[in-house]
């Protein structure tokens, strides 16, 4: 009877075994931005598409799904573009979110293509001053004031695993926010309008093990 009861409590165990991982990952920001409207006219408003890195912390806690924590920092500077002008502010971004992927295949397959969602926190930071003079302040300016927005990712992509405890990754992140109005900033009675979107395609390696 005991071994009967010992090869029961390890088969739960096994069920109920963990997976951790710790991976970093690049890639490239690409940004759907916004425009503001105004009787003088209207101007495109957004981020350069720059490059991005991050980390993630992952646990697996069943065969299908992960809590995962991830950290992007993206290279964008914040912009204003009209007719005859394009002008600029050194600037970047740090995304912190949360969130669950849902895997298609079990954790003992090579190739695991999976889904993911979340939500955080999102700052657009600003490392230089403001232009002088601002180029189209009837429409819109550019600050040095930092934003923090709520963030949505969502995404998908698939892990490949080459070895017991190395994990290869490629996916696809969009990150969504709201127009950030105190660094961008309308001019009174004007009208911005959009959703910030940044389109990430990303590549990483993450090293598993058990709990």
């Amino acid at each position: 009877m005991p071994r009967y009861l010992a090869l029961i409590l390890f088969a739960g165990a096994a069920a109920f075994a963990q997976r951790y991982e710790v991976g970093a990952t690049v890639g490239y920001g690409i940004y759907r931005d916004g425009a503001i409207y105004s009787a003088a006219g209207t101007a495109d408003a957004g981020i350069r598409n720059r490059f991005a890195a991050g980390i993630l912390l992952a646990d697996e806690f069943s065969s299908y799904v992960s809590a995962e924590f991830n950290y992007l920092y993206h290279d964008g500077h914040p912009y204003l573009q009209a007719p005859g002008v394009k002008s600029d502010i050194q600037g970047n971004s740090d995304a912190l979110t949360c969130g669950l992927l849902f895997h298609f295949k079990t954790r003992e397959h090579r190739w695991r293509p999976f889904l993911a969602g979340g939500a955080g926190a999102k700052e657009y930071v600003i490392a230089g001053p403001e232009p002088y003079p601002q180029p189209i302040p009837q429409i819109a300016s550019l600050t040095t004031n930092d934003v923090w927005k709520v963030v949505f990712a969502v995404g998908g992509g698939i892990k490949f695993r080459p070895m017991r405890h190395l994990l290869l990754r490629a996916e696809f992140r969009d990150y969504l926010t709201t127009f950030p109005r105190q660094e961008i900033v309308p001019a009174p009675h004007n009208t911005a309008r959009g959703i910030f979107e940044q389109f990430t395609p990303l590549f990483g390696v993450s090293y598993t093990f058990d709990r």
